[in-house]
């Protein structure tokens, strides 16, 4: 199983984002994406589309998923 918290800090920090830039840009709280980043709570796919469309990437790579 994958580390998708670790996948989600990956994806801000290659971005040099923060939590708060990223809370004011998809009005998703911070607080939910630092729970998502320690391995808290794994967010629900609403959220992972946002963030993907976010980071203009697929939910595959925002998961750290490899295709075959």
């Amino acid at each position: 199983m994958n580390d998708y918290g670790a996948e989600l800090k990956y994806h801000r920090l290659i971005r040099n984002k923060t939590l708060n830039q990223i809370e004011k840009d998809t009005g998703i709280s911070n607080v939910n994406l630092s729970r998502w980043e320690r391995g808290q709570v794994v967010p629900n796919i609403d959220f992972c589309i946002i963030l993907a469309d976010y980071y203009g990437i697929s939910l595959d790579e925002l998961v750290g998923r490899d295709t075959p």
